[in-house]
């Protein structure tokens, strides 16, 4: 239990003891900053501690705020300041200091809470301050301010302002109108029967999984209870995240979760369709994977251009103005969030076209809406690149070398080479087009051919800082150029099995790509060196599979790929768990994917 330390003189029918006891504190009085002080040595060192002002008036919602969230070592509201384990000995030396410096019997002239978040500001501590909005906070001077601060109190609903700060302020306009309304609901539901936001999370994947299977039995039944469970498993994935903002049960380990999960639940469920339409004798494999492909290669794009430009230098330009422009009239928001196709909106179409249409229509409606918007969106980047003038940091082309994902045969390679061919993005995009030239050229061992010259291009690629106007675009060509390598050679192949090994291998090292992303958003860096290796990196994956189709006969590669395809999977996800599960993981909190 969290330790609340109350300062200053009670107030006579106030309800801040039974509030913060609300909140699972336990309480204790203190008689002067002396005794404050005495009472956050003595509270055990494993747990929060507050200080809290007695004359405090306020929403309760406003101390869950500043009080409870485990995001952040040291928080504050006014009349209020907590700390966490981490932020502990930073509050005690400036409540020794407040002390000293004649401090201790001033309670009952100002907040000692507030003079001591003052004087963490000054130590040059981070304290976290929540918006609270319409919420009340106050610690006021006399009794007319503290019967107009309760009368405030009583004119806002308290219950009402959480319930509508549990959804995300920017979403796509399908989960906004069509799921948010009720979802909300059942995020509180969840939240006063004691369920966590993981508990919910694993429910959305369980869902979507029975979802995959139904439409994998190939029949109009089982498409038709597909789609729905599909909704319904889109629904438990925006209340996890409500439920956690409504209750604050943030965690590492629900953020890993939750920016996993819907990958699996959606590529599960392309193998699914995929399943399903085989029994009734229609082979669209091909476009499951080509949808997973494109899919993973737009959040590549939108991930390398963040990193690449999240703390960049003059990082503005005519394009960014006009979005900006777009942006404050209020249909275009809509319409350019609906256009790039979020999660919600493609879901709903998946789903629907699933229990309406069949999986070959269902599929190549996905890669045409999912086309277009990432030809909207990538050209869109481009152009704000090539008309800014922006400074990127060592930081940002670290992260994209990192999500470049080069292993050890580039890294021999640029030992290897005395000087850079040319520009990264250049090297890298002429690498691409020969490998695509090859492995399109009909002969057995071009695409080998193919694969090393683009070992080589990789290599010279990251020969220096991606630094570039479109240097980030670096990281999707060696995405699309990995995975099109595969499912090119499998679909060529021309027997059966090839293509669902293909996809298992595929999702797979997509797989250990999302979780790269997800490290450097924690500033955790890439994964491994040791997992980089053992995996052999694009370039060397890449290689290895050209070789193996042009060794093997057919049968023999479809279990090649096989193999292949779980050894990275135990691999990457060992890995994987092992550091997400871990003290040291960072609390990623995955706010949904920008596309």
């Amino acid at each position: 239990m969290s330790t609340a330390i109350l300062t200053g003189q009670p107030v006579p029918g106030s309800s801040i003891e039974g509030d913060l006891r609300s909140l699972g504190f336990d309480v204790r009085v203190a008689v002067d900053a002396a005794d404050a002080e005495r009472l956050v040595a003595e509270a055990p060192c494993e747990q929060r501690v507050a200080l809290v002002d007695a004359r405090f008036v306020g929403h309760v919602h406003a101390l869950r705020l500043g009080l409870s969230d485990p995001r952040f070592p040291l928080a504050a509201v006014p009349g209020a300041v907590t700390a966490q384990p981490e932020g502990r000995v930073t509050l005690t030396r400036a409540l020794a200091r407040d002390n000293s410096a004649g401090g201790g019997t001033a309670l009952a002239v100002d907040s000692l809470p507030d003079r001591i978040v003052t004087a963490l500001a000054d130590d040059g501590a981070e304290v976290y301050r929540p918006e609270l909005g319409s919420l009340v906070a106050a610690v006021p001077a006399d009794p007319q301010a503290r019967n107009e601060a309760r009368q405030a109190v009583a004119d806002v609903d308290d219950e009402a302002v959480r319930l509508k700060s549990a959804v995300k302020s920017r979403d796509g306009f399908f989960t906004t109108h069509f799921i948010s309304p009720y979802s909300r609901y059942l995020a509180r539901w969840c939240a006063r029967r004691g369920l966590t936001p993981n508990q919910v999370t694993t429910a959305s994947l369980i869902t979507a999984l029975i979802a995959a299977a139904c439409a994998a039995t190939g029949t109009r039944g089982g498409f038709i209870a597909a789609g729905v469970l599909l909704i319904a498993s889109f629904v438990l994935d925006c209340t996890d995240g409500q439920l956690a903002r409504y209750s604050l049960q943030y965690s590492t380990l629900g953020a890993w979760l939750d920016a996993t999960f819907d990958r699996a639940k959606e590529y599960a469920y392309y193998a699914g369709l995929a399943l399903g339409a085989a029994r009734g004798g229609d082979d669209v494999w091909a476009l499951a994977l080509g949808a997973m492909i494109l899919q993973t290669c737009r959040h590549v794009v939108d991930f390398s251009f963040n990193e690449a430009n999240h703390d960049a230098t003059a990082n503005t330009s005519p394009t960014a103005a006009l979005s900006d422009k777009l942006d404050s009239v209020g249909w275009t928001v809509w319409v350019r969030r609906m256009i790039v196709l979020p999660i919600g909106e493609r879901w709903a179409m998946i789903a629907v076209l699933t229990a309406a249409t069949t999986p070959r229509i269902t599929f190549y409606a996905l890669l045409i809406g999912c086309a277009f918007a990432a030809t909207y969106t990538t050209a869109g980047r481009v152009l704000r690149s090539l008309t800014r003038k922006a400074q990127r940091t060592d930081r940002a082309a670290q992260a994209l070398a990192d999500l470049a994902d080069n292993g050890p045969l580039a890294g021999l390679l640029t030992r290897v080479a005395r000087a850079p061919l040319g520009a990264p993005f250049l090297v890298a995009l002429a690498g691409t087009v020969v490998l695509a030239v090859a492995l399109f050229s009909g002969m057995t061992w071009a695409p080998v051919a193919g694969a090393v010259v683009y070992a080589i291009a990789a290599a010279q690629a990251l020969y220096r800082p991606l630094k570039g106007a479109l240097d980030w675009l670096v990281p999707p060509l060696f995405r699309a150029a990995e995975y099109g390598t595969v499912l090119i050679l499998a679909a060529e192949a021309d027997v059966n099995g090839a293509l669902p090994a293909a996809f298992g291998l595929v999702a797979a090292v997509a797989y250990h790509h999302y979780d790269t992303v997800y490290r450097i958003r924690g500033n955790a860096g890439a994964p491994p060196a040791w997992l980089v290796r053992a995996i052999g990196g694009h370039e060397g994956r890449t290689l290895l599979v050209t070789v193996l189709a042009a060794l093997l006969t057919a049968s023999q590669f479809t279990v090649a790929l096989t193999v292949l395809a779980v050894a990275v999977a135990l691999l990457v996800l060992v890995e994987s768990i092992r550091f997400w599960v871990s003290a040291g993981a960072p609390a990623v909190h995955d706010e949904g994917e920008p596309a």
